[in-house]
């Protein structure tokens, strides 16, 4: 298993340099700088009023998010990520926006411990729990940094966007709807999702669906109440050819395209 994460360490440091150069604009670095939000319509309208709230931001990548939240009113914001450059990039945008904030890097397993409190949000957004082979191990991490009454936020791609292929003009059921965590699915790509041309050299990364019911099973027995899940037609990448933006930096499925969900959120609060 060390071998999957040392891989996806090596990828997403590389990711998180070219990220945090974007010159695709897609990570609204410079309306960070400025004091505003990079979070998308979905999950700014789904996580409510933030303001007063002590917030970690678990796998928060280059931390943009992380920034964003503290702008939008929380008391603290708290960062973590097993990737050194990213955490080098959110230390240096915060440096940039003159914005307060924590950020530590530690795997995700490891947060408990690492980060040494708990907090009344626990946002989760985005390509993270893709890259984790055990949804209950992550469920319970959340439920330890959370207080008593503190909430979970978590938006995704939907594991059934997740399980299809654009082929020929439509979609091809590719991949189980679940993946064993010892026979991860691998992937090798030449660049990363932003449509950045620069390439990547270590390309390999290793990921694993998760079906909807497992991930709400999952908070459930951590000791977390179910509050909502929503499933989306719109996600925050063009993840087949023809996907349209219907907002910004929000894709959907062209009309006449065969509607599947493509993204999922849920919120979930620890029981007293």
């Amino acid at each position: 298993m060390q071998d999957y994460f040392d891989a996806n360490r090596a990828n997403w440091d590389e990711r998180a340099e070219l990220h945090s150069t974007d010159t695709t604009g897609s990570y609204r670095i410079g309306k960070v700088l400025a004091g505003g939000s990079s979070l998308h319509a979905i999950e700014a309208e789904e996580v409510g009023d933030v303001a007063g709230l002590d917030v970690v931001h678990l796998q928060c990548h280059i931390g943009l998010d992380t920034l964003s939240l503290k702008h939008l009113g929380a008391r603290s914001v708290t960062g973590l990520d097993f990737s050194p450059k990213a955490i080098a990039a959110a230390r240096d945008f915060a440096a940039r926006a003159g914005t307060e904030a924590r950020f530590v890097e530690a795997s995700l397993t490891a947060a408990p411990e690492a980060l040494g409190e708990t907090y009344d949000l626990a946002f989760v957004t985005w390509g993270a729990i893709n890259w984790l082979p055990d949804i209950g191990a992550w469920a319970k991490v959340v439920a330890k940094v959370l207080r008593p009454g503190g909430r979970l936020y978590l938006l995704e791609g939907h594991p059934v966007m997740n399980q299809m292929e654009w082929e020929d003009g439509r979609f091809v059921a590719t991949f189980d709807r679940a993946t064993p965590e010892d026979r991860p699915l691998v992937f090798d790509e030449a660049e990363t999702y932003t449509g950045d041309a620069r390439k990547l050299t270590n390309t390999r990364n290793y990921e694993w669906l998760h079906p909807v019911a497992d991930v709400v099973s999952a908070v459930i027995d951590a000791g977390l109440r179910l509050d909502f899940l929503h499933e989306h037609d719109r996600l925050a990448w063009r993840a087949f050819p023809n996907m349209i933006e219907t907002g910004e930096d929000l894709f959907e499925l062209p009309e006449g395209a065969v509607r599947i969900p493509l993204a999922f959120s849920l919120g979930a609060t620890k029981r007293a």
